[in-house]
C-alpha cells in the first residue's frame, strides 16, 4: 500500500518541531554534560507528573509491587521521571556519553571483548533502563558489529536528526521494527554481524510469559534468532551512577538448547529474558520507564477501578 503523502499543513508542523529540535540541541550542547542532564531531570520531575503518562505509569508500578506503601510509590515515580527527565536532555550528547570517553564503567569488558574476537553474532537483549543509549554505545566501543533496532519517530524530520546524533557515538546500522526490520535483522545474522533487541514492551501478537507474577506478552524474536542461528543471548544492563555517569553491567549469556519442540523453546527463551529484566527492575525500580505499558490493558483497567 503506498504511504499517503503529509499535507502541506503537516510538512510546515514538522518542520517547526525540527527547527525547536535542532535549537534544543545546540542549546543542551553548549552546556557541560551534568548540568544539562541536572536540568532536563529537574524539568520532567516537575512536569511528568502532571501529564497522562503519569497515570498509567503508576499503575504499573503498583501492578509490579502491590505491597509498596504510598510514600514509596512517590519516591520511585519522583525519581523515574527525573531520570527520564536526564535522557532527554543527554541525547544530544550522546557521543559524550561512552566508555572510551570516561563515563562509562563496564563490567565484564572481557565478554565484550570475546564476543568481537570470535566473529561470531549474539543476540543483544535489554530493556528501558536508565539511560539505554549507552548500551549501544559499549557494543560499538568493544568494535562489534550490530545492528541496533529503533522505533522511528512520527516527524520524519526529527527522526532525521535522531539518526544524526546516535551516528555521532557510532551507531551507522538501524532496523526498523516491522516487517522490513524482521527481514534486515536476519540479514545481519546470516553476514555475521550481531543485533541488539530491546525486550520490556507489551507485544500484543507475543509470547505469554510471567512478568512480576503476572502474565504479559513477549517479543519472541530474541528467541527465534538465537535458536535459529545458534546463537548466544547476551543480556546487558545500565545504572546511572552519578549524575551523567553510569555502569553497564554485560551479564551472564542465555543460551537456548533446540530440544526439536521449537514453540516451547521459544517460550524457554522468552521466560528467560523476562526473569532477566524483572531482576533488573527490582534492583533500579526508579530507573525503569514506568510510563509504558508493560501489561495488558484489561490489568490496568482493573487497577483503575480500584
Amino acid at each position: 500500500m503506498a504511504q499517503r503523502r503529509p499535507t502541506i499543513t503537516q510538512t510546515l508542523v514538522w518542520r517547526f518541531e525540527a527547527m525547536g529540535y535542532d535549537f534544543a540541541t545546540a542549546v543542551i550542547r553548549l552546556l557541560p554534560v551534568d548540568t544539562a542532564s541536572a536540568i532536563g531531570g529537574a524539568l520532567l520531575r516537575a512536569v511528568g507528573p502532571l501529564t497522562r503518562a503519569h497515570r498509567t505509569a503508576s499503575l504499573g508500578l503498583r501492578l509490579a509491587f502491590p505491597t509498596m506503601t504510598d510514600t514509596e510509590y512517590a519516591r520511585i515515580l519522583a525519581a523515574q521521571w527525573e531520570n527520564f527527565g536526564r535522557y532527554i536532555a543527554e541525547f544530544p550528547v550522546l557521543d559524550r556519553l561512552t566508555p572510551r570517553g570516561g563515563r562509562v564503567e563496564v563490567v565484564h569488558p572481557e565478554r565484550l571483548a570475546r564476543i568481537a574476537a570470535s566473529g561470531r553474532p549474539v543476540i543483544f537483549i535489554s530493556g528501558h533502563f536508565s539511560n539505554m543509549e549507552v548500551m549501544s554505545a559499549a557494543i560499538l566501543d568493544a568494535g562489534i558489529p550490530c545492528e541496533i533496532t529503533y522505533r522511528a519517530a512520527n516527524n520524519p524530520f526529527v527522526d532525521a536528526r535522531i539518526k544524526r546524533s546516535r551516528f555521532r557515538y557510532g551507531v551507522r546500522m538501524f532496523a526498523p521494527k516491522g516487517a522490513d526490520g524482521a527481514r534486515e535483522l536476519l540479514d545481519a545474522l546470516t553476514a555475521g554481524r550481531s543485533v541488539a533487541l530491546m525486550n520490556d514492551q507489551k507485544y500484543d501478537a507475543g509470547v505469554a510469559a510471567p512478568f512480576f507474577g503476572r502474565t504479559v506478552y513477549t517479543l519472541p524474536a530474541a528467541a527465534r534468532l538465537a535458536l535459529r542461528f545458534g546463537a548466544e543471548i547476551q543480556p546487558l544492563s545500565v545504572q546511572r551512577v552519578h549524575g551523567a555517569r553510569f555502569r553497564l553491567t554485560v551479564h551472564d549469556p542465555i543460551r537456548l538448547v533446540a530440544t526439536g519442540d521449537r514453540t516451547a523453546d521459544i517460550c524457554t527463551g522468552v521466560t528467560a529474558i523476562n526473569a532477566f529484566i524483572e531482576a533488573r527492575v527490582r534492583e533500579r525500580p526508579e530507573e525503569w520507564w514506568w510510563m509504558h505499558k508493560r501489561w495488558p490493558k484489561a490489568d490496568y483497567e482493573g487497577g483503575e477501578r480500584r
